[in-house]
């Protein structure tokens, strides 16, 4: 029996979580759980046990001067929770860890105990993938489940990966054994700027959870560092001809592969979260929003002018990086 000390009863509660290494190329998902927890203040209530799960000389502990005293920090799993306010009271379950080096199912049973004693009605599980697709178009975001009601329910991929598994698929296949609605959004980072960050990615995440769960994300800076990392990358491949040269044929290939129904599904989505952002009775603020240009570089839309009335479109292009269409690598889920 797991013991929770400290933890509120909690509204509505659904855990999501992300984990550093194999399942998080350019430190996408484990930085989108990161925001989540810092843009709502989430407070940890629970750490596993670093002897059960790491080895230690795979994901070494590091050592810190506190003062004038030397602590060690232990690579461990972390349970924080966090209250959304906007559209409406809501709690989430953030974890965010290492992906562990021994024991997937015990660790998997620890966590599915936290969701069991804390009432978790659905777990999101993001991840990264490194995949054939350019920087300069919206990043693709999949959406898969186990479930076949929950996949048309929520308009997901049902999973028919086969191949090799990080602790996402793990974690997510327990959570189907287990009869909790469990969904992993995969997004798909260039394989040729895979070193992290990637801010873009990470918004990408951010946004498709947020369509998914009906919720109104702050984003921060992310927008800007988004914007900031196309441009540094744009600029390495402008230096080197046989780069540049492969980006260009990814984005064709791309955008031959893009349906006009995509595009429009993707500014139907960017005008939904347009509303949301400027309803006041959702959190909303007239001080701008965010989106993403037909490059998929994000950009600040300032306020409109009051003449142009509360419902006026956002631009053309797909905004939210978040479109369904995968990359040619299948996600391990």
């Amino acid at each position: 029996m797991i013991e929770l000390e400290g933890v509120p009863e909690l509204i509505d509660p659904v855990m999501v979580a992300a984990f550093e290494g194999w399942n998080d190329a350019g430190d996408a998902a484990s930085t989108a759980v990161g925001h989540l927890d810092r843009e709502f203040k989430g407070e940890v209530f629970a750490a596993l046990d670093a002897e059960d799960y790491y080895d230690f000389q795979v994901n070494r502990p590091t050592v810190w001067m506190d003062g004038g005293t030397r602590r060690i920090t232990w690579p461990t799993t972390r349970l924080s929770v966090a209250r959304i306010q906007t559209p409406k009271p809501r709690d989430l379950v953030l974890v965010r860890g290492i992906e562990p080096s021994m024991r997937w199912r015990s660790f998997c049973n620890e966590i599915l105990g936290f969701a069991h004693e804390l009432g978790v009605e659905m777990v999101v599980v993001l991840g990264a993938l490194l995949g054939d697709t350019p920087h300069t178009r919206p990043v693709p975001v999949t959406g898969v489940t186990s479930d076949a009601d929950l996949a048309t329910a929520l308009n997901l991929e049902e999973s028919r990966y086969e191949g090799p598994t990080g602790i996402v698929g793990i974690l997510q296949e327990a959570c189907t054994h287990a009869g909790i609605p469990a969904v992993s959004l995969w997004a798909a980072v260039p394989h040729y700027v895979s070193q992290p960050p990637n801010p873009k990615a990470t918004l990408a995440l951010l946004n498709r959870l947020e369509d998914l769960l009906d919720l109104r994300i702050p984003q921060g800076e992310l927008p800007e560092d988004a914007r900031a990392w196309q441009v540094g990358v744009d600029q390495l491949a402008a230096e080197d001809s046989e780069v540049a040269e492969y980006v260009q044929t990814l984005e064709e290939a791309r955008d031959t592969a893009e349906l006009p129904e995509a595009s429009g599904e993707a500014i139907a989505k960017e005008f939904e979260r347009y509303l949301r952002r400027r309803d006041p009775q959702a959190g909303g603020s007239a001080g701008g929003y965010a989106s993403e240009g037909e490059d998929g570089v994000p950009r600040f839309r300032p306020p409109r002018d009051e003449e142009d009335g509360p419902d006026a479109p956002p631009a053309d292009g797909d905004p939210d990086g978040d479109s369904n269409d995968g990359s040619d690598s299948d996600p391990d889920e």
